[in-house]
């Protein structure tokens, strides 16, 4: 309990820090991914300040977004109600390791679920995968290494590759089909300005119908 109130605290300052921690835009790799997707239900794993789950509410998607920290929720609430698009989302707060929000869901998206605190990601990963319906989509986006230039300064946080992502998954060949799985190269500028990119992953795959 003690570690779950350290990474709340760690994540609620870090959003105090500035008026926007993120762009507000939607990941790249989201809309890549699931722009061709039919609108249903999502739920939005790790959503900040809600640039994914705004996205994908303006397209109709019903969304539940859930993150540990209240002032990312909050923010997020806002920008969603300037939007338009409140209506269709509802925000949860969840320490995703002990709670996760529940139903069923036609996309389930975790982009960029790191944390230097407590976070038990291949086992949020695995519930997340049970909880796409069937005909559904998971899709899992993250960092697969540091920056060149910034070196592994933080050794407690596991970077994997899209196939470790996979493997840690557990999902069985009968009943999802594996659309992506590769390391790609992702533009981002160092803190000097300069446009440079780092290493990620992505995984999609798809629940077979029932």
């Amino acid at each position: 309990m003690a570690e779950t109130v350290a990474d709340q605290r760690y994540w609620d300052d870090r959003y105090r820090e500035s008026e926007h921690v993120w762009s507000g835009r939607p990941n790249a790799a989201l809309v890549r991914e699931a722009a061709d997707l039919p609108p249903g239900r999502a739920l939005d794993l790790g959503a900040g300040e809600g640039g994914d789950a705004i996205w994908l509410a303006g397209r109709g998607w019903q969304v539940t977004a859930a993150d540990i920290s209240t002032v990312a929720l909050e923010r997020a609430a806002a920008h969603a109600r300037t939007e338009g698009v409140a209506d269709r989302i509802d925000f949860q707060r969840h320490t995703l390791g002990e709670t996760f929000p529940a139903g069923t869901f036609d996309l389930v998206s975790a982009c960029y679920l790191h944390s230097e605190g407590n976070l038990p990601r291949e086992q949020i990963l695995r519930t997340a995968a049970a909880a796409v319906a069937p005909g559904g989509t998971l899709l899992v986006v993250g960092h697969a290494g540091f920056p060149h230039w910034q070196g592994d300064h933080h050794p407690q946080v596991v970077l994997p590759t899209a196939r470790e992502v996979l493997a840690a998954l557990e999902l069985p060949d009968d009943a999802w089909e594996v659309q992506r799985c590769e390391e790609h190269d992702t533009p981002m500028n160092r803190p000097d300005g300069v446009p440079d990119t780092r290493p990620d992953c992505t995984v999609k795959a798809r629940r077979l119908d029932a």
